[in-house]
């Protein structure tokens, strides 16, 4: 038997179609994002990886919507999934086989269906993103887009009951990890015409978008990009506290996920004026170190 449908077998998810529908979501995923699922399958506890895998595919189905075509297909396109979501959760029933899992999963963990509804209720704050004047609209962004998203997924991997702790761990840490996104896809966002590092720091530097659109690697460039990688480090290291506040059995995946951001913020700073043409990431030797080392701490906690 695979350690899928051991997984499936153990969140007792014993219908058929269901299986199918999940292991189609489990598919999709794995499409975009491999280390997901590779990660959730060694990480997690065996009965909670269905359910990571229907909130990480609703986020991804989302997060598609939002970012592809004009801005006024994307606006149209995310009124109706999010009608359609929400009728889906209102009435606890859907026929649509992208939802059904996700329904299932909100049925074993009621907290997830609360995170969907906060996080429809505000993903509209990423289709009007028009760059940031300033630090302060930075954290908005935050709070309005980047920690409701996150937490689709990791309200899951939290404690059960008051999760408010665990969420201001969890703004935390995404402060960290959405900072070294924007700094590590500088390049790719900027060649699709968005500039996410906020202007007020690139007017510290005396810095010009034209600077990071045409790879200058001037002295002022790179000062710039290592204060955000130092703001990064920072963050990341407070962000380390949310490892507390977590079941003791999800800890490695949560520690995993922490450790990759540290390994990329520290590829990212190793060149700096490659930033302007690429994205970093940590060499695979290092990343298969972490996840083995986690892997085994997972093992001997179950």
């Amino acid at each position: 038997m695979s350690r899928w449908a051991r997984a499936l077998d153990a969140a007792g998810i014993d219908e058929p179609r269901l299986r199918a529908e999940y292991g189609q979501l489990r598919e999709q995923v794995t499409r975009y994002k491999r280390e997901v699922t590779l990660a959730a399958g060694l990480l997690l506890p065996a009965e909670l990886v269905p359910h990571v895998i229907a909130a990480a595919a609703f986020m991804h189905r989302t997060d598609t919507l939002l970012d592809s075509g004009p801005v006024g297909e994307r606006k149209a396109a995310f009124a109706r999934w999010e009608q359609q979501v929400g009728a889906a959760l209102a009435a606890g029933a859907t026929e649509e086989p992208e939802l059904r899992p996700l329904l299932h999963s909100v049925g074993s963990h009621p907290v997830l269906g609360e995170r969907v509804r906060a996080f429809l209720a505000t993903a509209t704050a990423d289709l009007d993103f028009t760059g940031f004047a300033t630090e302060d609209d930075y954290q908005r962004y935050l709070d309005e887009y980047s920690l409701p998203g996150f937490l689709v997924v990791a309200a899951l991997l939290g404690p059960s009951g008051d999760q408010r702790a665990y969420a201001a761990g969890c703004r935390t840490y995404i402060d960290a990890s959405q900072r070294l996104d924007f700094v590590n896809d500088l390049a790719e966002d900027l060649a699709d015409g968005r500039l996410t590092l906020p202007q007020q720091a690139l007017a510290a530097h005396g810095v010009t978008r034209e600077d990071l659109a045409q790879a200058r690697p001037l002295p002022a460039v790179r000062a710039l990009l290592a204060e955000q990688l130092d703001q990064v480090d920072r963050t990341l290291a407070r962000g380390r506290a949310v490892l507390d506040l977590v079941p003791p059995a999800h800890r490695p995946m949560v520690r995993c996920m922490i450790c990759l951001d540290e390994l990329t913020s520290a590829a990212a700073r190793a060149d700096l004026a490659a930033l302007l043409r690429r994205s970093a990431g940590p060499g695979k030797l290092a990343a298969l170190r972490v996840l083995g080392g986690e892997y085994r701490q997972a093992r001997r906690l179950r």
